[in-house]
């Protein structure tokens, strides 16, 4: 074998590896790098500070209440989104015009820009003129400040997470059911299993796979949650919806302050790491590959 043809395989991926790391690779690094100095993105002089960045990030208040409502609108989003399209799944796994129609109407928020998203559902939250008091106010209840009280907020910030990504969970949900083989469900209907007994014990642990990869891109994508809280709440009311990367953007490129943006990234990066990890770990056994 000669030296091209041991080198041929590398230089094939070279070009994804060099983007990878000029891209991914350097970024992160040159994070950690910032987070140690104290430095307004425009000073062509940089003060070294440590570890200065991240003890008044763990001593300050506002910090604190953005991890807490990170956290919060982490698990509301990753345990709804994942629990109902999984309910949807299963009733629009069947042939039909009308089942295909519905699964093309629940994916089609998918696609649409979360910009858009955003500029529509702050319209249909408008505490005056928007849609959703007037249907609660056919029905008799009182007004709703969704965007602007601390208590509805981040709540509303939920559903709209939810409305644009149960339908991308629902198809890929519907891809595993459809992989099930058939045979598994003639047998549990000749042992004349129950419905539910058939889904717990077959299809759920069957499907483990798909939840499995649903889970970790959810979570991973509610961490990085910006635009919509960049146009409908910007952090407010109150800081009661301000998230980890709004908080970043916020000190990075309206405050100037690069390092204590920066350790702020590593803290979200060290966050999302460790809790993949600990997931991986805890769930991976539970998950049955066919």
């Amino acid at each position: 074998m000669t030296v091209w043809e041991k080198l041929r395989p590398y230089s094939m991926v070279a070009p994804s590896i060099i983007i990878f790391s000029m891209f991914f690779i350097y970024p992160i690094f040159y994070m950690i790098y910032l987070s140690m100095f104290d430095w307004n993105f425009v000073s062509p002089t940089k003060t070294f500070v440590g570890l200065q960045n991240f003890k008044e990030l763990l001593l300050d208040a506002d910090f604190r209440q953005v991890l807490s409502n990170t956290t919060i609108y982490t698990l509301l989003t990753v345990t709804l989104t994942t629990g109902l399209a999984l309910m949807l799944a299963l009733w629009l796994n069947r042939k039909g015009v009308f089942h295909a129609f519905v699964q093309g109407a629940i994916f089609s928020p998918h696609i649409i820009s979360l910009v858009s998203i955003s500029l529509l559902w702050s319209w249909l939250m408008d505490p005056e003129y928007g849609l959703l008091n007037w249907a609660i106010g056919l029905l008799g209840f009182g007004k709703l400040e969704w965007l602007s009280h601390p208590s509805t907020s981040l709540v509303s910030l939920v559903i709209v997470a939810v409305w644009k990504g149960v339908g991308y969970n629902t198809l890929v949900f519907i891809a595993g059911l459809q992989s099930i083989p058939k045979d598994i469900y003639e047998a549990a209907a000749l042992d004349e299993s129950k419905p539910w007994t058939t889904f717990m014990k077959l299809m759920l642990p069957m499907l483990s796979p798909t939840i499995f990869f649903l889970v970790i891109i959810n979570m991973i994508g509610s961490f990085q949650v910006f635009e919509t809280i960049a146009i409908m709440t910007q952090g407010g009311p109150i800081n009661s919806t301000n998230t980890l990367v709004y908080y970043i953007y916020e000190y990075g490129f309206r405050f100037f302050k690069i390092g204590y943006a920066s350790a702020a990234g590593v803290i979200l990066l060290g966050i999302v790491g460790i809790l993949t990890i600990i997931y991986f770990k805890l769930l991976s056994k539970r998950v049955h590959y066919r």
